[in-house]
């Protein structure tokens, strides 16, 4: 169905016999897999007599062609997949096959793409980006302080860089635009973690999607909806790249440390009233920010803490 999709990307007309003669197949054959794309991808065809068949909503399909001749290119091996379960499961499958990091999986659709605490996250095909990048760790679980901030920061500056001027952080790894998400960040581990481990940095964002194509429990945007246009996904997915080598490099030269004040400096609560959940009882303060290692920092009853952990959750007070 791809080759289909490339021809129809654009959005225009075309009629089922330019389509046959393009992929050397009929036109029945064509009316099939029309009938796919609905049933399987979800994407809707109209259908008009005398001009033929175009999607309801043009696409920039990810291409690995494109990304090849990017200046991101050396960097890092990807695949990009039609479809897969994650992006993040498929990275730590071929990570047990013995695939050598780094690599990146990127694909079109997730059918059961996920974010933190166990979230679904909603992957339509062709619309939105997501995105794992498999890197070795050397040294253990210190090589990981602050790295899902970093993440952040590289993340953010992509997302400006592409326009995205509104966009700040909100610990420990969203993006948020006027208090909807605009992206989200999961990094899961495979191996030692007190000796070489693999980590994989999964990446999803909101890019052209306008309708709520599924359940999605939380205010959200998209780089679409804000920037009021189509976004070419290969180029942000080039920027993200030289981002990422960038930040990454810092955070293993000097350690989450020297990137803390500007990621400080990004953090849309800095100084609001929120609370904090961990599982046991929510906890209520102000943010004061982050330590050297990224943990979060409160004032709880005119006493400073800090938190850190994947399971914790954090939410504005109502009087901030």
């Amino acid at each position: 169905m791809l080759p289909l999709l490339r021809l129809l990307q654009d959005g225009s007309f075309h009629s089922g016999e330019a389509l046959g003669a393009a992929l050397g197949v009929s036109r029945s054959a064509i009316w099939k897999q029309l009938q796919s794309l609905e049933a399987e991808l979800a994407l809707p065809v109209h259908r008009v007599r005398g001009r033929g068949y175009r999607l309801e909503s043009p696409l920039l399909l990810l291409d690995e062609n494109v990304l090849a001749a990017g200046e991101s290119s050396p960097m890092w091996p990807l695949r990009i997949l039609p479809s897969v379960d994650s992006t993040n499961a498929e990275v730590l499958r071929r990570l047990a096959g013995g695939q050598v990091p780094p690599f990146i999986i990127l694909a079109e659709r997730q059918t059961s793409g996920r974010g933190r605490r166990g979230r679904n996250w909603v992957s339509p095909f062709g619309e939105n980006l997501y995105y794992s990048l498999a890197l070795q760790v050397d040294g253990g679980m210190r090589q990981l302080e602050g790295l899902s901030l970093v993440v952040g920061l590289a993340l953010l500056r992509a997302l400006r860089a592409a326009g995205m001027t509104a966009a700040g952080l909100k610990w420990p790894n969203d993006v948020l635009v006027d208090g909807r998400k605009v992206a989200g960040i999961l990094l899961e581990l495979s191996g030692d973690p007190a000796d070489v481990c693999h980590v994989v940095i999964g990446i999803g964002v909101n890019v052209n999607m306008l309708a709520d194509r599924g359940a999605i429990d939380q205010p959200w945007t998209s780089m679409r909806a804000e920037l009021g246009g189509l976004v070419d996904r290969n180029e942000f997915v080039s920027e993200l790249n030289r981002q990422l080598s960038l930040y990454l490099g810092i955070h293993q030269a000097s350690g989450f440390s020297a990137l803390r004040d500007e990621w400080q400096d990004n953090h849309l609560w800095q100084g609001r009233n929120v609370t904090l959940t961990t599982g046991a009882r929510p906890v209520s303060g102000v943010v004061l920010g982050v330590d050297r290692s990224g943990a979060l920092r409160l004032r709880v009853a005119g006493v400073e803490q800090s938190f850190s952990g994947g399971e914790l959750s954090l939410r504005l007070n109502n009087d901030s």
